[in-house]
């Protein structure tokens, strides 16, 4: 079979509780052109879809053509790859299981992959960020949530259905803080925003020390990182302790996978060496010997703004073409 056409571009999605940002990206990775809105000004999933899809259609029609977009991916918390599903995400407004690749196609008639951000960071990192030329890496997101997506001799693991990565959600602490997900002592639960938080109101309670923390009228773990980098003594003891667990959490993840490297995302990956100097104390203290010095602890290098989408772009490539408009 002869073919005189090849469709150059893609369309990553990024859709995260504060906004969702789309854009077009040729096969190169350069992002051709951007948009977003407010994802919470949609809280019927249908009004969503069809505002996002209208949205998508204008700015292929405005830069390109959309008879040029091969494909879509769409990088979505508690997305499912096996599925094309959103799968009872605690964080977006729709409940249930939202068929969303199917749902894309049907409107769009384009294919439409879907994956959780772990799993698109894993893709944008090895294609474009400090993965490139590895084949076994974890990338972790460390914010709101805890999550990861493992890659193994090139190839991202999954799991059965599809629900692999959930290290957030492995019990680090016996009987330790209760989790958002109903269990106790789980990773998420001292790594996240609100598990920081929680961490600092422990440390605050513990002495009379005075500290920038107890006149903050809203305390996040970005000015708790400030106040580290002020001196502040309580705010340095918080990314310690802190880092002390995510360090202890990643030390038993290296000693099943023995990966290359552990690539940091998120918000709280963003803390540097307040964080990453404990974790890595405890990652090497606790790691079995033999992977011991010898696996990477690295901070994304890709801007925030630009990692997700191209994230996306990348599983949009990698999905089977396939198009109503041939």
């Amino acid at each position: 079979m002869i073919q005189n056409t090849f469709k150059t571009c893609v369309v990553g999605i990024d859709i995260s509780i504060e906004q969702t940002i789309f854009a077009i990206v040729d096969i190169r990775g350069n992002i051709i052109a951007e948009d977003s809105f407010q994802t919470l000004d949609y809280a019927n999933i249908n009004d969503f879809i069809a505002k996002l899809c209208d949205s998508i259609v204008m700015l292929a029609e405005a830069n390109g053509g959309y008879e040029n977009i091969r494909s879509i991916g769409i990088s979505t918390p508690s997305g499912n790859y096996l599925t094309g599903c959103i799968e009872h995400s605690p964080r977006l407004p729709w409940e249930g299981k939202i068929p969303l690749a199917a749902m894309m196609r049907d409107r769009l008639g384009l294919a439409t992959a879907v994956a959780n951000d772990a799993h698109v960071r894993a893709l944008g990192e090895a294609a474009f960020g400090c993965a490139h030329g590895m084949s076994t890496f974890i990338v972790m997101v460390i914010g709101y949530g805890v999550g990861s997506c493992l890659v193994s001799n090139g190839q991202v693991h999954l799991g059965s259905k599809g629900h692999a990565g959930e290290v957030g959600h492995t019990c680090i602490v016996d009987h330790g803080r209760p989790c958002a997900c109903g269990r106790r002592g789980c990773l998420e639960a001292y790594c996240s925003n609100n598990g920081i938080l929680t961490t600092a109101q422990e440390v605050l309670a513990e002495s009379n020390t005075p500290s920038l923390m107890r006149s903050c009228e809203k305390l996040t773990p970005k000015t708790i990182e400030d106040f580290c980098n002020q001196g502040d003594e309580l705010s340095i003891e918080v990314y310690r302790r802190t880092g002390r667990i995510l360090g202890l959490g990643l030390a038993n993840y290296a000693s099943i996978t023995n990966p290359e490297a552990f690539i940091l995302t998120g918000g709280i990956s963003k803390a540097g060496k307040w964080l990453l100097e404990p974790a890595n104390e405890a990652f090497e203290e606790n790691v079995f010997h033999n992977t011991r010095n010898k696996v990477k602890l690295l901070t994304s290098t890709l801007v925030d703004s630009e990692r997700d989408v191209l994230g996306a772009s990348v599983l949009a490539w990698g999905v089977k073409e396939y198009s109503l408009f041939k």
